[in-house]
């Protein structure tokens, strides 16, 4: 069973008729009949009985009409649907991303993104800079947001924007190298790079605290728990409100980085908002 031959079953039932039914679909008497024909021989059913030189539709057939017509409407609004989401009208596209990226910086890019294409979806998962590059790869995400640079064959990393971890305190810290520290978990990008700074000046951190999101991280600071490294946008409030002491250590602006799949298919509307992020 096609769709051309519902198509034409619906035009043939309509009229009761198959020249008025062909001459309405553009087809050929002979074409019309020789899809009824296949229809009925197909599927061993009689869908309209011959009377005298005319047609009329069987009890099966008006029975059948009605199944016919959703079939066929299903098919257009999925054909309907593909049409909308090239001209990006509709569609739905799943974002995974690290903490500071999926807390701090996306938020008002997700926005205006709406703002231009409000029938596109956007759906947000926030997982770790390694759990984020998983889910690229698995194909559990169409895009993926991380603070920290991660390689696989699966995606390619493109540049999407600059941050500063700052080290802060709740109070001033005289000897850094015998402050205990309290960190985001393995795998964080946030926890990467600030080990790696402690790396380059001399400096392996006593961590005495590993918490799982820079809210944690931050409120633990705030409470005297020790010290430690977080994005310039998680701590710029309780800076600026004394909750927090900024300390002097060399860290080097970080990269955000967007994870473009290399090895599935990029949707319309998601080169969309990977475009918009990045302009």
């Amino acid at each position: 069973m096609t769709l051309e031959q519902l198509r034409i079953f619906i035009a043939v039932a309509e009229r009761e008729h198959m020249t008025d039914a062909a001459r309405a679909l553009n087809l050929t008497q002979s074409a019309t009949s020789a899809a009824i024909a296949a229809l009925e021989e197909r599927h061993d059913v009689r869908l309209f009985d011959r009377v005298g030189r005319g047609i009329a539709l069987t009890a099966l057939g008006r029975d059948f009409l009605p199944e016919a017509r959703a079939v066929v409407a299903r098919a257009e609004d999925a054909v309907a649907f593909l049409a909308a989401s090239a001209g990006l009208q509709r569609g739905r596209v799943r974002l995974v991303a690290s903490q500071t990226v999926a807390n701090y910086w996306l938020p008002p890019l997700m926005q205006g993104f709406h703002e231009d294409y409000p029938g596109i979806e956007l759906h947000l998962q926030i997982m770790n800079t390694h759990d984020a590059g998983q889910a690229i790869t698995e194909g559990a995400a169409d895009l993926g947001f991380v603070e920290d640079e991660v390689s696989s064959p699966a995606f390619t990393l493109l540049p999407a924007a600059e941050d500063q971890l700052v080290v802060v305190s709740a109070t001033p810290v005289a000897e850094l190298a015998a402050a205990k520290w309290v960190m985001r978990e393995r795998g964080s990008g946030t926890r990467a790079v600030l080990e790696q700074a402690l790396d380059r000046v001399g400096i392996v951190p006593d961590v005495r605290m590993e918490l799982p999101s820079n809210e944690a991280v931050r409120a633990a600071v705030i409470a005297g728990s020790g010290v430690s490294a977080l994005s310039r946008l998680v701590v710029k409030v309780p800076l600026a409100a004394g909750q927090l002491v900024e300390i002097d250590v060399p860290i080097p602006p970080r990269r955000f980085y967007a994870l473009r799949p290399d090895q599935r298919h990029v949707s319309c509307a998601a080169q969309a908002f990977l475009d918009y992020v990045l302009k």
